[in-house]
């Protein structure tokens, strides 16, 4: 971690956003002295922790949609169990994406799907209101899920739960799923309704390092008055780690000197 954050601090960011599996199998399993020594390290460097992504990508047994009470059970007490380790370790926002962990199982209804996954996340919305976290719920490509694809289906959920803690999640590989402009689904949204905005490229890579072009995205993002963290998020590790974050962020600053 140590290495990480100086490597970070260098290149000239400002915030960590960490998926919890790479902290441990569970994020239960990460004890409180863990917890501090994590946040010393990153806050020591001069840096902040953002929050958490990746929310479910394991343990195995998660699921926000299923039809099993007990998976679903499991599932919204893991998602507390998130909300806290985010508290701890100095982050505000969870970024919901998960796709596997969310997708219609086998003769379920949308309908039924979609009451499953505004119950839990209501379950635990007081909660996140009392530590300061705000859930971000990030619509994903028919590719990835079948379930919340667009700006416009994941803000129906996020107005139908009403809560001031539940937030759309603004992500551009996934924005390019749709088929308006990246830039019109971005003013499709006021700056109060976003809780968090991953930048990278439909490529998987991260910005600059594909055929998307920044400009009319960087012009949207400034007409909404969006003016919190732009997480670099990738998927595509080659050549290597530190050569993604350098070009990623050399690019983001012809936008944002």
């Amino acid at each position: 971690m140590a290495e990480v954050c100086s490597t970070v601090k260098r290149l000239g960011y400002d915030g960590l956003e960490i998926a919890p599996f790479t902290l441990a199998e569970s994020a239960d399993k990460i004890s409180a002295e863990q917890r501090k020594e994590i946040r010393r390290i990153v806050e020591d460097s001069g840096l902040e922790i953002v929050g958490l992504h990746w929310l479910f990508a394991g343990p195995a047994g998660l699921h926000m949609t299923t039809t099993d009470d007990a998976m679903w059970g499991r599932t919204r007490d893991y998602l507390s169990c998130l909300i806290d380790l985010c508290s701890d370790l100095g982050g505000k926002v969870l970024v919901l994406g998960s796709p596997k962990q969310r997708s219609l199982v086998e003769g379920q209804t949308k309908e039924g799907a979609w009451q499953r996954a505004a119950d839990l996340l209501s379950s635990v919305l007081d909660k996140a209101s009392g530590l300061g976290a705000t859930i971000c719920l990030e619509p994903l490509s028919p590719v990835e899920t079948d379930f919340i694809n667009t700006v416009a289906e994941g803000m129906e959920m996020v107005r139908q739960i009403n809560h001031p803690n539940l937030r759309i999640h603004l992500d551009v590989k996934a924005m390019c799923s749709q088929a308006e402009p990246v830039g019109d689904v971005i003013r499709s949204v006021k700056a109060e309704d976003v809780g968090h905005f991953h930048v990278n490229d439909a490529n998987l890579y991260g910005p600059g390092m594909g055929d998307v072009d920044y400009a009319p995205i960087a012009e949207a993002i400034n007409e909404i008055g969006w003016d919190k963290w732009l997480s670099v998020e990738v998927f595509k590790y080659d050549p290597d780690p530190e050569t993604i974050a350098q070009k990623s962020i050399d690019y983001l600053r012809k936008f944002w000197p």
